[in-house]
Parts: C-alpha cells; sequence; structure tokens
C-alpha cells in the first residue's frame, strides 16, 4: 500500500504580480490623462481668456517698451465693443507683414460713426480736439506716403487705431480704419520685466 500524502497547491506567482503592475499602469495613464487634459484646458484658457503678447516695435513707447510682455484679456470684446482710450491687440492688416509682427497693439482713438481729423499736431474727433497725455506731446501728423486722407469718417463696426508714440507709429494714419472682427483682445498688464510689472493705462 503507498502512501500517497496530498501535495500542497502551487501559488502562481504571476498572478501575485499582476495586481501591483495593473495597479502601476492605471496610475500611469491617470497621469497621461491628467496632463492631456491641463494642456487642452490651458490652451482654453490662453485662447479664450488671457493670452500673452511680446511687444515687438516701439509704437507704443513710452506706455509699452520694446519687448515688453503684456496680457490680453481675450473675452472682454464678446460682450460689448472697444471703447476709446483703450488698448487693444488685433491683426494686422498689412498681409506681407513680417512673422514676429502678426499681432499688432495699438490704442482706440474713434469709433465707428465718427470723424477723425488732424489739425495742427492734434488729434480731432468731431470737431473736438483730444487731450492725449499719452503721447507725452508729440505731434500727430498724417504719414508720408500714406493714401489716407483726412478728415476720414469711421465706418459702422470699426475703430481707428493709433500708437502713442506718434512720430513713429504706422497707424490708421496708414492702414485706416480696422474692423471690429480683427480686434482680438484688450491689453491690461504688463507682466515682464519684473520692473515694468503693473497695468496698463
Amino acid at each position: 500500500m503507498s502512501d500517497k500524502t496530498p501535495k500542497a497547491p502551487i501559488e502562481d506567482e504571476t498572478q501575485g504580480d499582476a495586481a501591483p503592475r495593473m495597479g502601476a499602469v492605471r496610475q500611469i495613464i491617470e497621469f497621461v490623462l491628467t496632463l492631456v487634459l491641463a494642456y487642452f484646458i490651458a490652451q482654453g484658457v490662453r485662447a479664450w481668456v488671457i493670452q500673452p503678447f511680446v511687444v515687438p516695435t516701439g509704437s507704443m513707447l513710452p506706455t509699452i517698451q520694446l519687448s515688453d510682455q503684456v496680457l490680453a484679456n481675450m473675452f472682454v470684446y464678446r460682450f460689448r465693443s472697444p471703447q476709446r482710450g483703450e488698448i487693444v491687440v488685433f491683426d494686422n492688416p498689412n498681409p506681407n507683414h513680417p512673422p514676429e509682427e502678426e499681432t499688432l497693439i495699438k490704442r482706440v482713438i474713434a469709433l465707428g460713426g465718427q470723424t477723425v481729423d488732424l489739425q495742427h499736431g492734434k488729434v480731432v474727433v468731431d470737431g473736438a480736439a483730444l487731450e492725449e497725455p499719452y503721447t507725452y506731446g508729440q505731434p500727430s501728423e498724417p504719414l508720408a506716403g500714406s493714401r489716407i486722407r483726412f478728415p476720414v469718417r469711421i465706418p459702422a463696426n470699426s475703430v481707428w487705431l493709433m500708437g502713442d508714440n506718434r512720430t513713429e507709429s504706422q497707424d490708421a494714419r496708414w492702414f485706416g480704419p480696422v474692423d471690429l472682427s480683427t480686434v482680438r483682445g484688450q491689453a491690461f498688464y504688463i507682466y515682464w520685466p519684473w520692473a515694468r510689472i503693473g497695468p496698463l493705462k
């Protein structure tokens, strides 16, 4: 008579290791999905809420210095139109612009339905000369070689935009009124360099 002692069941070590591996894979997948979601949220905020811009020219001196980095509110004009005195970012109306000047930044001077003239170095809107402390006394003159003839009646749904640096700004005096559909947002804050951080006025 043979002595057959029952053998203890052999544990499957591969099954024991599977659970930790699955947990690690799940964590990696969740981490990747979180990164992807964060990326798309950031892109949405950038496109629809707040967007940074680097100012490529000196046309807004001294309000905005060359290479200042500014923030623009990209949703405010979905609810209202730009107002006189606001600083806006908009599509460059020159189709042959260099890549770094795809977006320009200027100040709103006149609105649709108003008439703009330049008289004795002053901007005149609807017959009244504007007080413009941000130009620091620089004269506002027609630009040499421009086809714009004054006075100019601003069409509906358009704005007249000019740089604060009047003697060095190629603005509406060159390209004329700008359609509101090309105005992307209101520049409201300098966030770099550190020494110039603060709201735009």
